[in-house]
């Protein structure tokens, strides 16, 4: 890979911080944005648009139990049960208005989603994190971002965040019409389980004159098979694929956005 297109990791200092809601947004039928707001988020770093926060979310009962940071790793309050937590994108951050947004998708289980389905004003998250980013260079003639729904606020921010003159395809599969969203790019749209699908239309993709940088999130088995498809089969350079698993199948744990 060229120097040109050399991609940076930069590791931030880690810092949990407790969070108030002050917003709850409906975007689609299957995904709300909760602004989270206080005093902790000061000092807020996010240098790529896929960074990933750790969320910790209230046990039962509502009390948030979070680790403190020590030289051997997170450390839970003994005796009392561990928040639970999951990995999401930081979709906004101003830092003027001491604001985070966060996206969730709504699939009907498990901590994450079931809080964000009930979340109000007032309500409070530990957020951890981002601990690094991977900062893709923006000096790539074309950008090719392809996701399901979980992949939705980081192929967002990507799109806001990019330069002007840019090129960019993106392709993204959502649950339902319903859930398509108002993008800084145009999409093309697939909805699950229907025909002709997302995995098709990438295989279908005409290569892109210039430097293509190709960044996908989806299940995890299903990113190996996508990056297998682009590497082994259209000979795409690996260095400028980036395919990540952002849940497992059955679990919803792995990465949500």
């Amino acid at each position: 890979m060229s120097e040109r297109h050399a991609i940076v990791r930069v590791r931030h200092a880690l810092k949990m911080r407790r969070l108030t809601v002050s917003r709850v947004h409906r975007l689609t039928p299957h995904m709300v944005r909760v602004t989270l707001t206080g005093v902790d988020l000061e000092g807020f770093v996010s240098a790529s648009p896929d960074d990933h926060v750790k969320l910790f979310f209230p046990v039962a009962g509502g009390a948030l139990n979070l680790p403190t940071l020590g030289p051997d790793g997170p450390q839970y309050p003994e005796g009392l049960e561990p928040s639970p937590s999951r990995d999401y994108t930081p979709r906004r951050y101003d830092v003027a208005r001491n604001e985070l947004d966060i996206d969730f998708v709504l699939h009907g289980e498990g901590p994450a989603s079931s809080w964000a389905e009930d979340a109000k004003v007032g309500d409070t998250l530990g957020v951890g994190g981002p601990r690094g980013s991977m900062v893709v260079p923006d000096d790539y003639d074309h950008y090719v971002l392809v996701g399901d729904a979980t992949a939705l606020p980081a192929i967002g921010r990507w799109l806001e965040e990019m330069r002007p003159d840019a090129k960019a395809t993106v392709l993204v599969e959502v649950p339902s019409d319903d859930d398509r969203q108002v993008l800084a790019r145009d999409a093309r749209w697939f909805v699950e389980g229907e025909s002709p699908g997302l995995d098709e239309a990438l295989a279908a993709l005409p290569i892109p004159d210039g430097d293509t940088f190709w960044w996908v999130a989806v299940e995890s088995r299903r990113a190996r098979t996508l990056r297998s498809l682009l590497v082994e089969q259209r000979g795409v350079d690996k260095d400028w694929v980036k395919a990540t698993g952002y849940w497992q199948q059955a679990s919803q744990n792995l990465h949500d956005p």
